[in-house]
């Protein structure tokens, strides 16, 4: 999420073609069936899957055990975090300059640079000195005040792209669907669509790998919903940031991509606190409790607190003095985590609803969110990062080749779920060819927010440290894969035009 200067790219003109009749049951039907149809199956997987007894011995609790260590002198915890911040903006330049990739994939990188996967592998006793045991738990505490304002300007962001949606602005003529088909709305299609296909594909990936790689005491059903959100989220942030950089903001497949990925986060973070519910509650009525306490949650931020949050935004000369506009912001942002975490599900989901809440044309907003930006993406995430880094232990798939084929499965069933199920949808709602592909590969980016998912999922017990790994790897390459194939696209539509011309000619 990085700042970027806007597009200079001068948006595209809008097909407005009527719709034709013949057109519009099949096309119509297509997109129902691609949606529910995953939904059914995967339905029929879980049910089938929640029969098999989870396996013998306690959940486990992921990364926070032990006693109490020993506080680690101030200085370690300076020197490890002056450390991780310059690798990780050395690593990122170093990717986007020279490998034209977004600078958050070499970020992911640095943190698997620092970790036991190289650099204690190369100089074990340096990172020992660097990464001591007891300084752990410190570099955890700064990754989740990270995520805790990363979700936050993700929600801002999201609430900005909701607005968007609702206004006039129309895509395309869409047969089927009469007349033209607003953003929003095709967006909401294509987000439900590559949301649902590799999700479905992701509890059939879970129902092959619950026998013999999941962990001890962990359900089938918790363990199936997680990998399926980890299969079908999409990294809106980094998305939006690609389709700055290359200039694609006000194209048609970008605009539709940013719709559509706002809503399949959506309703990934959904599906996730039903997964983290499942998991932190052993019987049904706990379940129910946590959701229960969730929707009343939602319910008075929505009724109350967002109302509140307007009165104040809107007039900060006079409830808000002595520009205490950026303190409002991050007590509400840290209160709103605290809130959900108490409640059972993550930190995350309170965050992310705050940002959501907050009325984007309030005057000065922009401005705290530009510095909470950078502040955040600067020196806060870079911990986090190097948390996922410090659990990621490639040598766990060294001696063990099933692993690797592993990461092949999940890869492919990643990559052509969102390849899939974004680009028939982008296709089914009257978007050209080339341009249905490109809202596919667009889908198919991870990036930081799958980290966030896998860190939970570790952090809960519900992946096994190989596992944790195998499916890091599967979000660096599916978003090191991004930029490439947009390269390839749009390569072959230059040699196609210049074909076409020359026959003209």
């Amino acid at each position: 999420m990085n700042a970027l200067p806007p597009s200079r790219t001068a948006p595209e003109p809008v097909r407005t073609g009527g719709a034709q009749r013949p057109g519009r049951v099949p096309r119509l039907g297509l997109v129902l069936l691609l949606s529910v149809g995953p939904v059914v199956l995967a339905g029929l997987l879980l049910r089938h899957g929640a029969q098999w007894p989870a396996h013998p011995g306690g959940a486990r609790g992921g990364g926070r055990g032990g006693g109490a260590a020993k506080a680690p002198e101030p200085w370690r915890l300076l020197l490890a975090l002056a450390v991780v911040v310059a690798v990780a903006r050395a690593v990122g330049g170093v990717f986007a300059r020279f490998l034209r990739q977004p600078r958050v994939v070499g970020e992911m990188v640095s943190g698997i640079l620092l970790g036991p996967s190289v650099l204690g592998a190369v100089a074990p006793h340096v990172h020992r000195t660097l990464f001591p045991a007891g300084l752990l738990p410190y570099i955890d505490a700064f990754a989740q005040i990270g995520l805790a304002l990363f979700m936050f300007l993700v929600g801002l962001e999201f609430a900005g792209e909701s607005r968007a949606a609702r206004g006039p602005r129309e895509i395309s003529g869409v047969p089927g669907f009469g007349g033209s088909l607003g953003g929003g709305r095709a967006g909401a299609m294509i987000g439900l669509c590559g949301t649902a296909l590799p999700y479905s594909l992701g509890v059939a990936l879970a129902c092959a790998l619950y026998g013999t790689r999941a962990p001890d005491g962990v359900g089938f059903l918790p363990f199936a919903l997680f990998l399926g959100v980890a299969m079908s989220v999409t990294a809106f942030p980094v998305l939006a940031s690609i389709l700055m950089e290359r200039g694609m903001m006000h194209t048609r497949a970008g605009r539709l991509a940013v719709l559509a990925a706002a809503g399949a986060d959506l309703l990934c973070w959904l599906l996730l606190a039903v997964a983290v519910a499942l998991l932190r509650n052993a019987s049904l009525a706990g379940v129910a409790r946590t959701l229960a306490l969730t929707t009343a949650f939602c319910a008075a931020m929505v009724l109350i607190v967002r109302p509140l949050l307007r009165t104040m935004l809107l007039r900060p000369m006079r409830w808000l003095p002595d520009g205490a506009l950026l303190a409002l912001v991050l007590v509400g942002v840290l209160l709103s985590g605290v809130a959900t975490d108490r409640i059972g599900v993550h930190l995350i989901f309170g965050a992310f609803l705050f940002g959501a809440l907050c009325p984007a044309d309030a005057p000065g907003l922009r401005a705290v969110q530009g510095r909470i930006q950078e502040f955040t993406t600067s020196v806060l995430l870079p911990p986090f990062f190097a948390s996922v880094g410090l659990k990621t232990e490639l040598g766990l798939l060294g001696g063990d080749s099933a692993l690797w084929l592993w990461f092949a499965a999940a890869l492919a069933v990643a990559v052509a779920g969102k390849l899939a199920g974004s680009g028939l949808a982008a296709a089914l709602t009257g978007v050209g060819g080339r341009d249905a592909l490109r809202v596919g590969v667009l889908m198919n980016c991870r990036g930081l927010t799958e980290l966030v998912i896998l860190g939970i999922g570790l952090e809960l017990g519900v992946l096994t440290p190989s596992l944790f790994t195998v499916l890091v790897l599967v979000a660096l390459t599916a978003t090191a894969m991004t930029a490439p194939l947009l390269d390839l696209l749009d390569r072959g539509e230059t040699a196609r035009n210049r074909t076409l011309l020359s026959d003209h000619r």
